[in-house]
């Protein structure tokens, strides 16, 4: 057999079920790719039964207040990927009547959607003959047939995109695709795959030639940076303080408290006279209820070293009212926030660590 009817043969005593792939509504299918751009699958059901649920059409999603969505995606990550998908709802809204095009040529114009995601759509629901290639079928078509091209090139990416049109089945291209998908993510893992029950053992490249950790060839390695995050959680009056991340930054769009970010890691009393802090709590008298433990918070590229800080004023100083927003306590938990901020309301301390009084001077 060739390498179409193998991989099609092993997907149909394989494939996995999910929900996305039990309808044909593209609009279903792109909340389901986008969610998956950075998500395991097994993570990412759930966020998307709910978002479905929340926003159950184009034009819902298109007309979403951005607290709502931010909400339902609270946890995913990676939140830009929400607002674009609701960018590119209100584009199809504009452009298209409300309906996602059916081709490719159409679908990779409406922002959110790159080379994968408008591939995966246009095969998925409108069974057009495009490839929709992620790192798996990079991995998969690297590691069987030799590719040393890198797919973090575009001479890399032209390379594999005419090796699947060769071996796509033009009759049923959305289960050729969808093959490829799970024979990546079930068969051909990036680590210690199992290829004594391979399929393709007797025809692998990097098997035959011991490569199969060499294969694909692996792009430069972002080497994670450290930051230091110092937050300051406000009482007064049964209210707190907070503002909406808007920056090109990490969790834009998402609430946090006060911020001072240093350049390392300061003690408490260090942080307690920088300007920074006198701008948060003013210059009156402020007891410090509680200050955290400094703990890590892991995301792809930087490690957020984290320490928060409770203090009651009496009196709240121009310069936080000015630039903060007023919320009180019991709503905290209807906001978005980043999940570091969500873990630390769900564990707010009752006891206190370090109290004392801070005039400012």
């Amino acid at each position: 057999m060739d390498f179409k009817s193998i991989l099609i043969k092993w997907y149909g005593q394989n494939a996995r079920v999910l929900p996305w792939r039990q309808t044909s509504d593209p609009y279903h299918i792109w909340v389901s790719e986008v969610i998956l751009q950075q998500t395991r699958v097994a993570q990412g059901l759930d966020y998307y039964l709910r978002f479905i649920e929340a926003f159950p059409t184009i034009q819902s999603l298109a007309e979403a207040p951005l607290d709502a969505l931010m909400k339902v995606w609270q946890g995913l990550g990676y939140y830009s990927r929400a607002r674009n998908m609701q960018a590119g709802a209100q584009m199809v809204m504009e452009r298209f009547g409300g309906k996602l095009p059916s081709t490719y040529n159409q679908l990779i114009t409406i922002k959110g959607l790159g080379p994968y995601s408008a591939g995966a759509i246009a095969s998925f629901a409108f069974k057009q003959q495009v490839p929709a290639i992620d790192g798996n079928v990079y991995r998969i078509l690297a590691r069987i047939f030799g590719v040393f091209a890198s797919p973090f090139t575009a001479g890399g990416k032209k390379e594999f995109h005419q090796l699947v049109m060769e071996l796509m089945d033009k009759e049923a291209p959305d289960t050729f695709n969808q093959a490829l998908l799970d024979f990546g993510a079930l068969q051909c893992v990036p680590r210690s795959p199992n290829c004594n029950e391979c399929p393709f053992v007797g025809i692998c490249y990097a098997y035959r030639n011991n490569l199969i950790d060499q294969l694909p060839v692996k792009g430069k390695k972002l080497i994670p940076k450290d930051r230091f995050f110092n937050y300051i959680m406000v009482k007064h009056a049964g209210n707190t303080y907070i503002n909406r991340r808007e920056a090109s930054d990490i969790w834009n769009s998402l609430y946090e408290f006060p911020l001072i970010e240093t350049q390392e890691m300061l003690a408490p009393e260090a942080i307690m006279v920088l300007p920074q802090w006198v701008e948060v709590v003013g210059k009156g008298d402020v007891v410090v209820r509680y200050v955290s433990e400094v703990f890590k918070h892991k995301l792809s590229h930087q490690t957020i070293n984290a320490r928060f800080f409770i203090v009651e004023l009496t009196v709240v100083p121009y310069s936080l009212k000015s630039k903060y927003q007023k919320a009180p306590m019991g709503t905290l938990s209807n906001l978005s926030t980043p999940r570091l901020i969500d873990s630390f309301l769900a564990a707010e301390p009752a006891s206190v660590y370090f109290h004392g009084t801070n005039t400012g001077d």
